[in-house]
């Protein structure tokens, strides 16, 4: 098909607007699933996402579309065409935390629907999502959803969308991904105003990765968008980000199930099979050519494409130190579908072996928890998560930096930890930063008050307040990141009733005023507890650890002390009484001699054991202390 009738797009929104529904509607009017084998949120194809109610991973799709009575000029004169369109679509999720899956598809496409939903407004992510189209130069069609529903506010929502996009009235588009109602004007605008892809057919081979997936059979799927030349199966191609060379094992495209084709050309989106066995070879933001020599090495790479960095680190271990290797293969089988997710190799006196691993937020952790436990029917331990700090020390020369696995690469007096165990003597260190993110909170005005309580318990910096219209502001602070992962996104929702909602991004590395605080059990330091606190907070932050513990840790047959330490100064305790036994029991009469002596035994016996035992900590305490 002529490239004039290809149209690249996506759908951004924030979290449950209707995306996903929107996207069941665009393929039923299209035909392109047939009826029977159609259901909710088709493009959903993991069970979490589907129970959750939320997109994870991107999903491409291509759909024909045959125009009947299409309006507008532009379309107009395309009369010579044959009157046959294919539309790429890209399906994006709405969290925060999956904000890398849409800066990828963003950089594929030529425009985007901004989805609003009509009972909610613009919320956060409406707001992070439509800058990032912005920055990418694309169209963006400006779309209400929901207007089937009784408490649908479409005016007010018109005028919040005119007010951030600064279009006009009559270009905003009604929908109802519910009963399909507006679906075939959303299509004919993607028609009229998405422009047609640029791209040379006749050029050397460049495509974008977009996304990648392992496949047993056919090694790695590369989701790639065509931008120059051609390429077809058994074509030799070059990987330029890690030099790697393979051939095409087949081509195809998205409907959603892969369908292979003969040829993918400039301006399509589809996959090519690598056979490549890792995904490391194959990275997401690359460009692919054409592996001949004289060719590759004139070839520029692509721009557009945002990389990806974990913002949260936390270990995982396994229960039974024999599941190791399974864990292992485990985490290799999820980052080959997992392009922000990377762990390694790491060691702990209390947990044995284990895996340092990075997220891109709290919640894209429980999907990593959740699909270990159903994928692969593994429960980890999973340590407090934590962010990266940077580390400047005082003497360069001193052996403990010296020592450090990132201080001697860099050779200089900067280095980043990943972990509080990390940490370097107190002695030796200038200085301790750690991450700052600009964060928005998009709110009714009503609950303004409320949610500033919030935002006092944090180390949040006000900046300034904007007000969309009459009803709904938005508040910028600038906030430690740590202060951000753990809880602040439950709490805002309980400070107003589920209506306000949130985004941050990365701003820079700040010095601030912070310790260690370690956690002893029984008198042991348990790693896994340790964390990094401002040093006025250490107190108040120990004593609730300590508390959670005591709840967590069943009693054993010794009395257990729990300690929060800073140092070696003891700053908050709570003790687990020992089991109650009442070795008397059995006595009946006699002289009271014999009671005692049984309880003397009984309390030697105490004694040895305390001596000689471990306090065995259950997952449960290890959960219990991450959420406030």
């Amino acid at each position: 098909m002529d490239q004039d009738n290809i149209r690249n797009f996506c759908i951004i929104a924030h979290i449950d607007h209707g995306k996903s529904t929107l996207a069941d509607r665009l393929l039923e009017f299209t035909g392109t699933i047939e009826k029977r084998k159609m259901k909710e949120q088709i493009l959903d194809q993991m069970d979490l996402e589907r129970e959750r109610g939320i997109t994870i991973k991107l999903q491409p799709v291509r759909m024909i579309y045959n125009v009947q009575n299409v309006k507008g000029d532009q379309v107009e004169q395309l009369e010579r065409a044959k009157r046959s369109y294919i539309l790429n679509l890209i399906d994006t999720p709405g969290h925060v935390d999956f904000n890398y899956e849409v800066s990828r598809s963003l950089a594929a496409v030529e425009g985007a629907i901004l989805l609003v939903d009509a009972t909610k407004g613009v919320q956060a992510q409406t707001l992070s999502n439509l800058y990032l189209a912005i920055e990418q130069g694309l169209e963006i069609i400006p779309v209400i959803n929901k207007i089937d529903l009784s408490n649908a506010n479409i005016e007010k929502t018109k005028r919040e969308v005119i007010h951030i996009l600064g279009c006009q009235e009559n270009e905003i588009l009604l929908a109802s991904g519910k009963t399909g109602e507006g679906v075939e004007e959303i299509l004919q605008a993607v028609i009229r105003k998405i422009p047609v892809p640029k791209g040379n057919s006749d050029r050397s081979l460049r495509a974008l990765i977009f996304d990648s997936k392992y496949d047993v059979y056919k090694g790695v799927l590369a989701y790639a968008r065509i931008v120059d030349g051609s390429v077809r199966q058994e074509d030799g191609i070059y990987m330029m980000a890690t030099a790697t060379e393979s051939s095409v094992i087949e081509v195809g495209y998205f409907k959603p199930e892969l369908v292979v084709a003969e040829v993918l050309s400039a301006g399509d989106i589809g996959y090519i099979a690598t056979g490549l066995k890792s995904v490391n070879q194959c990275r997401v933001g690359d460009t692919i050519t054409i592996s001949k020599s004289n060719v590759k090495n004139q070839i520029s790479k692509l721009p557009g494409y945002k990389e990806v960095k974990p913002m949260v680190y936390a270990s995982f271990y396994p229960v039974e130190g024999d599941d190791y290797n399974m864990m292992r293969d485990a985490l290799e089988k999820l980052k080959l579908n997992d392009a922000a997710f990377v762990f390694e190799l790491e060691s702990n006196l209390a947990l044995g072996r284990g895996f340092r691993c990075g997220f891109l937020g709290i919640l894209h952790m429980e999907i990593i928890q959740s699909r270990l436990e159903r994928e692969f029917e593994i429960s980890p331990t999973i340590t407090t998560p934590s962010v990266v700090y940077k580390i400047k020390t005082k003497d360069q020369s001193s052996s403990l930096e010296a020592n450090h696995p990132s201080a001697e690469k860099s050779k200089t007096r900067e280095f980043f930890i990943y972990s509080p165990a990390e940490m370097p003597d107190p002695s030796i260190i200038e200085s301790i930063s750690e991450p700052y993110v600009k964060l928005d909170i998009i709110s009714p005005v009503s609950f303004l008050g409320p949610i500033m309580e919030v935002m006092k318990n944090t180390r949040a910096e006000y900046k300034n307040t904007e007000y969309i219209d009459s009803e709904r502001i938005i508040l910028n602070f600038n906030c430690p990141l740590t202060d951000v992962i753990v809880n602040l996104h439950d709490d805002l929702k309980s400070a107003s009733s589920g209506y306000a909602s949130m985004n941050y991004e990365f701003l820079e590395y700040r010095p601030n005023d912070l310790i260690k605080l370690d956690i002893l059990v029984a008198g042991d330091k348990v790693d896994a507890f340790s964390r990094i606190v401002p040093k006025n907070r250490s107190y108040s932050e120990g004593k609730r650890i300590v508390e959670k513990l005591k709840e967590a840790i069943p009693k054993q047959n010794f009395t257990v002390a729990l300690q929060a330490a800073v140092g070696g100064k003891i700053i908050a305790r709570e003790t687990i009484a020992a089991f109650r036994k009442d070795v008397t029991a059995k006595l009946y009469g006699g002289d009271v001699t014999r009671k005692r002596k049984l309880l003397e035994k009984q309390k030697k016996g105490k004694k040895k054991m305390k001596n000689i035992g471990r306090v065995t900590i259950p997952s449960e305490a290890f959960l219990a202390v991450l959420k406030k």
